[in-house]
């Protein structure tokens, strides 16, 4: 179903590379949290009010949380679409990561509030009035945040949004809560203990754990991560295929946010291969690896007379 939809509302949906298809994605992706999660707040909240559920009241407020997390979404996503500026000459691709980082105190905010919550359910515990029609609305709320799940992460994979990454780990998280939800309650009518208050304080948990390695994976881009190494070896294999390479060097990549990488890298070459034939060999390795791997690289050419010589010499001396 998420395929149809991008296709429909997304003009040119298979360049993801550019910025305004990616922005694109993310503001559908938002509007689908928002419709989605307002649902299930509104539902969950009726039922949690009626049955008088701790457990599904928080996990109604933990579908809000996520409608509000929708919202940063549309607006990370219009933020990291503008173009470079005076002020910021590698665009503004970062946004993305202090929009995850705003989701995850929302998150942690809201699970403090409901364990508070659930603690004192568990103190002064109250019967929990179960219904079959309640039942099948947390059913039916399961099934809607895995299908959240699925299109996030397809949309996360295909733009490499972390936003959308971590808006699907959270969708399956909450899934995972409401079937926790339905079990305590079918337990809670057979035991003499306050099975809702411990639920919604296991789900309360959930929340906060869920809002802390948000937090943990934006933070560790703000600061500058190290690179990925496969993204390391695929710039030096594709260096590594040209004949005329002898070796490669202090290779630096920057990560400015999804869809903005850039990088930089030593290349070493015979000293005989002339100025057009050595600007030609960068001007195309550099092209390539734009266009496989989305990294803008500036490649310095090192001429080192002997090196054939020099590697000759080292190949005979491993023998």
């Amino acid at each position: 179903m998420i395929k149809v939809l991008i296709k429909k509302f997304i003009k040119d949906y298979e360049d993801v590379h550019d910025p305004q298809v990616r922005a694109s994605y993310g503001i559908l992706s938002g509007i689908l949290g928002m419709i989605c999660n307002v649902f299930l707040f509104i539902i969950k909240l009726i039922t949690g009010l009626m049955i008088n559920s701790i457990a599904v009241i928080s996990d109604a407020f933990n579908n809000l949380t996520d409608s509000g997390s929708s919202l940063i979404t549309i607006i990370g996503a219009n933020f990291s679409r503008k173009p470079p500026d005076l002020e910021h000459p590698y665009g503004h691709g970062r946004s993305e990561y202090i929009a995850s980082l705003i989701v995850a105190f929302l998150i942690f905010a809201v699970g403090l509030e409901l364990m508070i919550g659930s603690v004192k359910k568990i103190i002064e515990p109250e019967p929990v009035n179960v219904h079959g029609w309640s039942i099948a609305i947390l059913f039916l709320s399961v099934f809607i945040k895995l299908w959240m799940y699925s299109y996030n992460k397809y949309i996360g994979n295909t733009i490499q949004s972390t936003m959308n990454i971590a808006t699907a780990k959270d969708s399956f998280n909450d899934a995972i809560a409401t079937l926790g939800v339905i079990v305590g309650t079918f337990i809670g009518m057979f035991v003499d203990f306050p099975v809702d208050g411990v639920i919604g304080l296991i789900i309360s948990f959930f929340i906060i754990f869920t809002g802390f390695s948000t937090a943990k994976d934006s933070v560790h881009f703000l600061l500058g991560s190290s690179p990925d190494p496969d993204i390391i070896e695929r710039i030096h294999t594709i260096i590594s295929d040209s004949e005329n390479i002898r070796g490669a060097h202090d290779l630096h990549v920057h990560d400015y946010g999804p869809g903005r990488k850039f990088a930089s890298m030593h290349v070493v070459v015979p000293s005989h291969l002339n100025v057009e034939a050595a600007h030609f060999l960068i001007h195309e390795l550099e092209r390539r690896i734009k266009k496989e791997l989305d990294i803008d690289i500036v490649i310095h050419i090192d001429p080192v007379e002997g090196i054939d010589e020099w590697l000759e010499e080292k190949e005979r001396e491993k023998e």
